[in-house]
């Protein structure tokens, strides 16, 4: 009989921390009704002054889901510049993302009855959805109920992030380490339809790939000398590059059109379409825009999900550039 009592309080308290884990998108109705509108209309305002608000936001989200999970750690500034944000992988995420959530968060804690109750991590991930529909892509609700963590380490950055060299099954293996599937990375990837680069990413595909041939082959010749004339040698190494040449500012599936021209800027983006494993993807995207959306909603909610702290876990940031 006891044993019967305790299996039965073990499952119970189970329960109890799986639905305290459950994100879910009405998670302030009783809170922060209007955090929504708040986030959305401090989003709107920074991303009319300035485009890069919605690759740069997109990308921190990104950076700070796959290290340490969706927790808000890749916002946290270190005194010796040994937070993840401080990585060389880290090192060239655009202000204007940080700027981003640090508007919005103002706008949030505007409001009285918010101030200090919604997480910047959750602030983090709505203000991706923004800039997304913003720059013409789908609208999709949001889960919410992160909390934010307070450990943000330079060490922890390591091998986490997927690199501009990557084969497919290097991405497959980084993805499947966080629960996403092949087509999860392929959708995910498409994000890169209004991403920009530095010159530095890429140099060796136009200029030294190999002792036989010093241009990729898998790069279209026309797009590899535009490239070059865009990024001489010895370029200021801060020089940004649009990864989609066609619409750079407009959420689409160009990028997939791209791909199957020899237009992706990064080995990881060419093999997308050089691989037949990844290939039929590709050429679905390119060939129906509501195919991407659909599979980008539901990736990037997929990734929203990643290693999340919930209920007591972790804290609320007053500042979400330093712990409380």
């Amino acid at each position: 009989m006891g044993v019967v009592i305790f299996s039965s309080l073990l499952v119970l308290i189970i329960c109890a921390e799986t639905s305290l884990a459950q994100l879910t998108p009405d998670f302030y109705r009783k809170t922060c009704p209007n955090v929504e509108q708040l986030v959305r209309s401090a989003v709107e305002l920074k991303f009319h002054q300035t485009f890069v608000t919605a690759p740069a936001t997109l990308r921190l989200f990104f950076h700070d889901c796959f290290v340490r999970g969706c927790d808000g750690s890749i916002l946290l500034a270190s005194p010796n510049n040994r937070a993840e944000k401080d990585h060389p992988d880290d090192i060239s995420l655009a202000g204007d993302g940080f700027d981003t959530v640090a508007k919005a968060k103002a706008a949030v804690d505007s409001v009285p009855q918010c101030r200090n109750r919604v997480s910047c991590a959750d602030i983090l991930a709505l203000a991706t959805r923004d800039v997304i529909n913003l720059a013409g892509g789908p609208f999709y609700r949001v889960e919410l109920g992160r909390r934010d963590g307070r450990i943000s380490t330079i060490a922890s950055v390591q091998r986490r992030l997927p690199h501009p060299h990557f084969n497919l099954d290097q991405l497959n293996s980084m993805f499947a380490s966080n629960g996403l599937t092949q087509t999860d990375m392929i959708a995910l990837s498409g994000a890169h339809t209004i991403g920009f680069s530095h010159c530095g990413h890429f140099s060796k595909r136009i200029y030294n790939f190999s002792p036989r041939e010093p241009i990729d082959p898998t790069l279209n010749l026309q797009y590899a000398f535009q490239l070059r004339e865009a990024c001489p040698l010895r370029v200021d190494s801060r020089i940004a590059i649009n990864m989609d040449p066609v619409t750079p500012q407009k959420f689409d599936n160009q990028y997939f059109k791209n791909l199957q021209q020899g237009k992706g800027l990064f080995t990881s983006d060419q093999v997308l379409a050089t691989d037949e494993r990844s290939k039929g993807t590709v050429n679905l995207f390119a060939s129906s825009q509501l195919a991407f959306n659909n599979a980008f909603v539901e990736a990037i909610t997929k990734m929203g999900r990643i290693g999340v702290m919930t209920g007591r876990q972790g804290e609320i940031r007053l500042d979400c550039f330093r712990v409380n």
